[in-house]
């Protein structure tokens, strides 16, 4: 189960860190249709917001678009809300003891 876990986030991660990029590349070429921002953020909630960060701050890519920005934070604080339920609630770190 943990291997299928690291599987789907190394997947999910690599991939919006693509799609963050090509949007980048699309709104460089004029003319280009563009990734919207709903799906975008979608892609950071199911997981791969560590690849939309990691594009945004390599890229610059919708670092100066407030609004984005603070569902992009918002997101990352869920996450981060969510795992440290995981490990310290649901005591996923009896391992360690």
């Amino acid at each position: 189960m943990q291997k299928a876990i690291f599987i789907y986030f190394t997947f999910i991660n690599i991939a919006t860190f693509v799609v963050y990029a090509f949007d980048k590349y699309r709104s460089i070429k004029k003319g280009s249709s563009r990734i919207s921002e709903k799906e975008l953020h979608t892609f950071a909630l199911i997981g791969g917001f560590l690849g939309a960060t990691l594009s945004m701050a390599l890229f610059r890519h919708k670092i100066s678009k407030t609004s984005f920005l603070l569902k992009h934070i918002a997101i990352i604080a869920l996450w981060i809300g969510g795992l440290l339920y995981y490990f310290f609630e649901l005591n996923a770190l009896n391992f360690l003891r």
